[in-house]
């Protein structure tokens, strides 16, 4: 099955390999991309589509693949570098899905903290499976606040301009621009913010959705399945303060063993870890960008619970729940934010021991975690145009 450029299937010519159609949905830290995979992969499905996701990280045991697989997607994860620095990889992996799956589409969900996509995964792409592999626009998503925040339009916690020239290159070489979360903030706020963002990407396509209530999704869909990504000058990128920003942001990812004498609710577990690891980094004066968690119960139920906290000033929120108490699971925890590794290490130690003091029948023990500043970004390809 093939997609047409009218974004309906038809079957292909006979004895000709149809190509998957790969969408790639880039965005800083944050700012929603998972939610929207899974949200696309679900509307691909109901259309007779058969969807393959890669997942993405400096590190190992990444919460979004455990989400995704728990939501019933076949998923391939590339760890310890982008997909920039791990095309081998990245190639490797949709091959894997080729040959599992026959995937029509594979989504690509890259590092939030990854730019220079388009030169470094579209165009390699592009030029070495383009028999295999056709290109949808490049999507990136942005978080309207933060979005705000960095091209100062409103005052509150940022980070570092180093990370925000990441965070604004990310946009300037977009297809398309995501503003997500469009529910959180007011039509005001967003039509300012669309200004703004038309300006610094003069040739995207703007879309405003909801991927947590559906609003805006199916025409920004419809745009990926329709149009394909068009080929433009490559952006011109500073790597020495890529490598800078990059190093600048601390990343940790564990997995907890957790227990209880006596059943507990997973849900307010979770909601009090990340609020006194919150409550911890604000102490410590760093900047989050992104802490995820998954609880896999031991018990025979149905899913897993995700939590996600995308800033300082903003709250816990949950995009799944565990039906019933558990009384043991496994949690892999991923955080990244503006402050030494160190500090997340010992934060995250001290909010498990304070839960633990709080609720003594609940053990917890760390059995792997992983603390470090990320290398410098360096492409396997990087070209400047397709041809």
């Amino acid at each position: 099955m093939v997609i047409a450029p009218n974004g309906r299937t038809q079957s292909p010519p006979e004895g000709a390999k149809p190509r998957a159609r790969y969408i790639m949905i880039g965005g800083f830290l944050g700012a929603g991309k998972t939610t929207a995979a899974s949200r696309l992969g679900d509307f691909l499905q109901k259309r007779g589509l058969k969807v393959g996701m890669i997942t993405n990280g400096q590190g190992k045991e990444l919460v979004d693949t455990t989400t995704m697989r728990s939501r019933g997607f076949t998923t391939e994860e590339i760890q310890g570098g982008c997909f920039c620095s791990k095309f081998e990889s990245f190639t490797e992996a949709a091959h894997r899905l080729t040959d599992t799956l026959e995937p029509d589409v594979v989504i690509g969900e890259p590092l939030g903290s990854c730019t220079d996509l388009v030169a470094a995964v579209s165009y390699p792409l592009q030029r070495i499976l383009g028999h295999e592999f056709a290109l949808a626009p490049f999507s990136v998503m942005v978080d309207p606040i933060r979005a705000a925040r960095v091209f100062g339009l409103e005052s509150g916690g940022k980070f570092s301009d180093k990370i925000s020239y990441i965070y604004r290159k990310q946009i300037e070489e977009a297809d398309v621009i995501v503003v997500n979360k469009a529910d959180l903030v007011s039509t005001q706020r967003l039509a300012k913010l669309t200004e703004a963002l038309e300006q610094h990407a003069v040739d995207a396509t703007i879309f405003t959705v909801s991927a947590r209530t559906g609003a805006g999704l199916k025409e920004w869909f419809d745009c990926l399945l329709r149009k394909t990504h068009s080929e433009r000058k490559t952006m011109q990128l500073d790597y020495n303060v890529y490598a800078e920003a990059e190093a600048l942001l601390a990343w940790l990812n564990c997995t907890v063993r957790v227990s209880s004498v006596k059943y507990f609710d997973s849900s307010k577990f979770l909601r009090e870890l990340a609020l006194c690891i919150q409550s911890l980094l604000q102490q410590e004066g760093g900047e989050l960008a992104h802490l995820k968690m998954a609880l896999s119960p031991d018990e025979d139920l149905d899913g897993v619970a995700v939590i996600n906290l995308v800033r300082n000033d903003h709250v816990p929120e949950f995009s799944q729940e565990l039906p019933e108490p558990i009384q043991s699971g496994e949690l892999l925890l991923n955080m990244r934010a503006e402050a030494d590794p160190e500090i997340l290490h010992s934060l995250v130690t001290r909010a498990l021991l304070a839960l633990m003091e709080k609720s003594p029948a609940l053990f917890a023990r760390m059995e792997h975690c992983e603390h470090f500043r990320p290398g410098k970004p360096q492409p396997t390809h990087r070209m400047a145009s397709a041809a």
